[in-house]
């Protein structure tokens, strides 16, 4: 009997699991059906989930529309860097944080946790003004005036975003699941904190670092705000301002939109799939130990 209710509840956990499932597919199931119908379809007042003709040349038109190679480029580079460069300072942070012990640790992980609170649009204006008026930077004085300081340019879009208090508290939590035995055991052996780190606990952090990277690359690809703010060239756009020339004063090319939106999402599909088994590990044995 026991072993029947068992089953039952897995049966049930899997088709609300499904449910679940479907529901969260059907967004990305419209966007993409979408994508091949006409505007005629789209706006008929009859609702079709698939389109009566299948219009591949959407794709094609979509993508003559703008420089979507150096849209692609850009946000390729400004998501590679900030992930790479994260991955590093939050990693170090964490470790830093949870195996070492230093004066003030605790006040200044405490600072990080407050970082975590504070809305990203609350520091908007106060980090674009740091970042124009950097001195000795795009022909900034060295008081930070008289040019356009990192406006325009790959810095300014990757600089504010390459640490982050979320990630450094996650890498912390996973490096405090670790036993203390294994630093005095290091220590016996002579070895350095910066070796100890990088000898044995960073080959064992793939499943946090890839969750980490994930949660990273998803912010850093989907941003659209900070490059709308400091960028104001057509060689500087990414790939989510690219998808604003399907909108018009008065109308919206949705064919050609979610199409577009189709080709930018795709990236971030391979990378889930790709990392999916590390990004389940990370989430689970990432604990809340304090």
């Amino acid at each position: 009997m026991g072993k029947l209710t068992r089953n039952m509840g897995l049966v049930v956990m899997s088709v609300v699991l499904l449910a679940v499932s479907l529901v969260m597919l059907a967004p990305f199931l419209i966007m993409v059906l979408t994508s091949f119908k006409t505007m005629g379809e789209i706006q008929s007042p009859t609702f079709s989930l698939f389109p009566k003709v299948w219009h591949f040349d959407n794709y094609a038109e979509a993508l003559s529309r703008g420089d979507w190679l150096k849209y692609f480029y850009n946000s390729f580079v400004v998501t590679i860097i900030t992930v790479v460069v994260s991955l590093v300072l939050n990693s170090m942070a964490g470790y830093s944080f949870a195996r070492l012990r230093f004066p003030g640790r605790d006040i200044l992980f405490f600072s990080v946790l407050i970082g975590i609170m504070v809305p990203a649009q609350t520091t908007m204006i106060p980090t674009f003004l740091m970042m124009k008026q950097f001195p000795l930077a795009g022909g900034n004085n060295l008081f930070g005036q008289d040019g356009i300081g990192f406006i325009n340019s790959y810095t300014g879009l990757i600089l504010p975003f390459i640490a982050g208090s979320f990630g450094i508290f996650l890498c912390r939590q996973f490096f405090l699941n670790f036993p203390r035995a294994l630093d005095e055991a290091s220590q016996i052996d002579g070895a350095s904190k910066f070796r100890v780190f990088y000898q044995i606990y960073l080959p064992l952090s793939k499943p946090i670092l890839a969750t980490l990277a994930i949660f990273k690359t998803t912010s850093a690809w989907n941003d659209y705000m900070w490059p709308l703010i400091m960028t104001n060239t057509e060689g500087m756009r990414t790939v989510q301002l690219g998808l604003t020339i399907f909108r018009g004063e008065t109308n919206v090319e949705w064919n050609l939109l979610m199409a577009a939106t189709t080709l930018v999402v795709l990236p971030l599909v391979v990378l889930l799939l790709a990392a999916q088994k590390y990004f389940v590990q990370g989430i689970v044995t990432t604990g809340l130990k304090a």
